[in-house]
Order: structure tokens, then sequence, then C-alpha cells
């Protein structure tokens, strides 16, 4: 067995544990890092760019929200029954880290303007423009993966100050003596046991979302049945576990939902493409929210996650396809762009033709509700009582905008099944603002600490869509502040 001795040890090396390793080495500490995986930064790679309130892009933006209003948004939001003290914490530091990024290289797009929107698009659009998207290396647009640059940064620099971060070798367990953290064991990608010895561990293995088993325990979804939520390959959840073991307090172990169709990454046009403020139906044929609502993914994924088999179904005619054909889609995001309908018939054809079981277009209502399972009664009603309110310009039902209302008529007919996603969980470890792990009585384990999702419990019920970016942003700032509370320890 080799044996290690270090400052402190960082159990994975995704975007906080990163975050924990370079602080911790720019406060003089050695520093281990053990990943899992054969490369760093996890699920940040699929990221676009963290949270950040008071920087100087806003500022150039002519947008002044202060950290102090954001955080009294983030808890209001939250009906303040989350830690205050951490998440005002996490707020006030969230500009400096963004500066600390540029520092090492990282460049950001500066966040879109404020402008006048509908009520219902304020909470994805306007007025917190909070999210900061990672210019991607060698240029390009602001999307999806852009914050794997970010990763590479954040990983050179830790490499340039020392620190020693070891692939391919997970931890298995955190070394307990006198109920203090004194190091963790992990398994070489040899296969040879090292027991590193440490003043501090740091947690930082990003929740348990490639964890069926552990999700059904905790939260009650099926995955593949109810539930499609991306599937990070190794984040199982062994930092919850290795940190109950110790002796931790248990926090709920959610998930931040969203709305998507499975798979959808084999079929990414059509989901950005059905997103639309038109007819949604549920199984039972029947509308079950404003439908304009369905630009916020994180609140549609609430309203499907209550629908008959979770499912949450997009309607178009052939008149609506080629409006948004010509003018494009209603709403355009970062994730899905502008051209989702440029071969909108085709990318239905090729789904259905690979075997798709989730997208469907007839000539008839009739049909297309048999081909997607609806109650075929219930929806014909349904859709003869839309088209009467869009003749007649009112949402009498929900009271969605004039603007959104066009009637299904005109064949061929398209649908497409949504079922509620997540980009992890969320959770599962108990923390003071001070990221020290806690017993399930409240007191803090000496030399043990919890950063990122694996103990990001400031959202309650709902991810905070108007402060766009915070889980990111909690992953660096959990990760940095966990670092320089280690550090103020060890030095005294």
């Amino acid at each position: 067995m080799k044996k290690m001795e270090t400052d402190v040890v960082v159990i994975a090396a995704g975007l906080s544990g990163l975050a924990a390793i370079v602080q911790a080495a720019q406060n003089g500490l050695s520093v281990i890092g053990l990943e899992k995986a054969n490369i760093t930064g996890g699920a940040a790679n699929m990221g676009m760019g963290p949270f950040a309130v008071g920087t100087k892009y806003q500022r150039m933006a002519a947008y002044d929200l202060t950290p102090g209003e954001a955080f009294r948004q983030h808890m209001n939001f939250t009906h303040w029954n989350v830690d205050a003290r951490l998440v005002r914490d996490y707020y006030f530091r969230s500009a400096d880290t963004i500066e600390w990024l540029e520092e090492m290289g990282v460049e950001f797009f500066p966040p879109a303007l404020p402008y006048p929107v509908s009520e219902r698009m304020r909470a994805y659009a306007s007025p917190f423009p909070t999210g900061h998207c990672v210019k991607p290396e060698g240029g390009g647009m602001p999307g999806p993966r852009c914050a794997s640059t970010m990763i590479k940064r954040l990983t050179e620099c830790a490499e340039s100050l020392g620190a020693n971060i070891m692939l391919n070798t997970p931890a298995t367990k955190i070394i307990m003596e006198d109920g203090k953290a004194v190091g963790a064991m992990a398994v070489d990608e040899s296969g040879e046991e090292i027991e590193i010895r440490s003043k501090a561990v740091i947690i930082a293995t990003g929740g348990a979302g490639d964890n069926p088993e552990m999700i059904k325990e905790y939260m009650g979804y099926d995955w593949g049945k109810d539930l499609f939520s991306f599937r990070i390959p190794g984040v199982r959840g062994d930092g919850i576990r290795m940190a109950w073991e110790a002796g931790a307090g248990h926090t709920p172990l959610t998930m931040e939902l969203m709305y998507q169709c499975p798979d959808n990454m084999s079929v990414f046009s059509l989901d950005g493409a059905f997103r639309t403020p038109d007819l949604w139906v549920n199984l039972d044929g029947e509308r079950f929210f404003e439908e304009s609502t369905s630009i916020n993914s994180t609140f549609t994924g609430n309203c499907i996650k209550r629908q008959p088999g979770g499912c949450g179904i997009s309607v178009l005619d052939s008149a609506l396809v080629k409006k948004y054909a010509k003018q494009g889609p209603a709403f355009v995001d970062h994730v899905h762009g502008f051209h989702c309908f440029d071969n909108f018939d085709g990318d239905v054809e090729t789904a259905i033709e690979n075997g798709y079981e989730y997208v469907f277009k007839a000539d008839t209502l009739e049909e297309l509700a048999e081909k997607a399972g609806i109650n075929k009664e219930r929806f014909l009603e349904t859709v003869e009582e839309y088209n009467t309110m869009c003749d007649e310009n009112v949402d009498s039902y929900f009271e969605k905008e004039h603007k959104y209302l066009t009637p299904i008529r005109k064949g061929p007919f398209y649908a497409l099944k949504f079922y509620i996603g997540a980009y992890g969980t969320l959770g599962g470890i108990r923390i003071n603002h001070h990221l020290q792990v806690l017993t399930e009585e409240g007191k803090v384990i000496p030399g043990l600490y919890a950063v990122g999702t694996d103990s990001c419990a400031i959202f309650g019920d709902t991810y905070p869509f108007t402060l766009g970016g915070n889980t990111m942003g909690y992953c660096l700032n959990s990760g940095r502040m966990a670092a320089d509370y280690i550090a103020e320890s060890i030095n005294g």
C-alpha cells in the first residue's frame, strides 16, 4: 500500500473540486486531488458558465443589480428556507470569482442587456442577467459545453501551482480518527491502494446523477420511465456515501428539474423546435399549464412531473411549422439556437425511421392521438376549445397572451413527448456556512468539508431560474470558500 501526506485532499476534480484545489494551492497549501475519471471537470464540461453578480460585465451593460439585491431575491424565491449565511457569502464573493477566473485566462461573453419582455418570459430573460457564459477556446457562440474551456484553464492553473491531480484514482473512504477526518483512502489506476494523510478533506464528487437506484430510493423517480436526466458516467454518489459513513448528517437529496424529450441529444433540433408557446396537453388530452411557460425549463419540468405518466406533449400543425421555419422559433435560447425548424420535416421523418418512439406525425388529429397514446375523445374536445379561444383571441382558461394564440387546424399534425429531466442531483451532505460537514445533531466533524452539488441545498424545492448560472456559481465559490476556511484553520 502506498502512503502519502498533504495538507488538503480533495475528493474529485470537477468544477467545485478544481476551484478548491486551485484556491488551496494559491493559499500555500499542498494539495492532492483524487479524480475517478480520466479527465477533470465532470458535468461542468457540458455547461455554459457561472452565476455572478456585481461584475464589470454587468456594470458595462448599465445593469446595477447588487449582491444584496440578488441575495434577497434568492431568499424570497426560496421562502427563506435555506442557509442565509451561506447564500449571502457566496453571492458577495461571486464577482471576485469572475476576476479570479480571468486571471487564469478565462474569457466571458457580456450578459445580455435587460430589455422589456412579457410577464411569462421574465423568469428566463430579465431582469436578472447573472449567467456569465464562457467564451469557447478558438471562438464561437454561447452554447452547451462552452465551460469546458474554463475547466481547461483551472486544470492548467492547478498543475502550474504544483497541485497533484491523480486521474483514474477514485477515493474509497474517509479516514476518521477520534471523530476527525484525517485523510482518505483511494485506489490508483494500477489497482494499488493508497493511504493519504491530510489536515483536511474536501468532498466534491458532484452528486449521484449516474445512480438510478439512489435516485429511486431518495427521490422516487424511475429513470428511463418518468425521468430522463443527464448521467455523467461515474457520478454515483460516492462522496455522499463516504460522508454518511463518516457520520455526516443528511439533507434532502433533490434534483434541479427541467424538461426534455428522452435521449434528446439524438433529436436535438426537435427537442428545441417543440418548445413552443402553442398547444400542450397531457396523456388525458387536457391542457395543464399556460404554454408560454415552456420557455422556462424549470417551471415546465415542475408542471410535467404532476401529469399522468410524468409526460407533457407539445402539439404543432403545418401552419405553425411553416411560420416558424420562415420566422424562426417563438423562443430562442443559447442552448438550441435559431435553426431548429430549418429541416423540421426531415428531422421528424428521420427520427421516426430510426425508431424514435416519442415523436409523431399524422394527417388527422384522431390519428395523432392514437399514435401518441392520448385520450382521443378529450383531446379532440380540447383542440376544439383551444381553437375557439384562438378565434376569439382570449385564453379564457389560462389567460395566455393573445399573441401566442394560434389555432391547430392544418394537417399534417405533429407531437413530441417531453418528460422531466435534470442536470444531476443536489444536496445530501449537511454543512454549515463554512462548508464544514455536520452530524445529524449539527455538530462539526473536524477536518471534513463538502462543496459543490454534494452539499448544494440552497435552492429549496426549485432551481432559482431567475438567477441563472447558480449551480456552477455555487460549485466555484463553495470550493474557493472551503479552501480559504481550511487555510485559516491550518495557519491559525
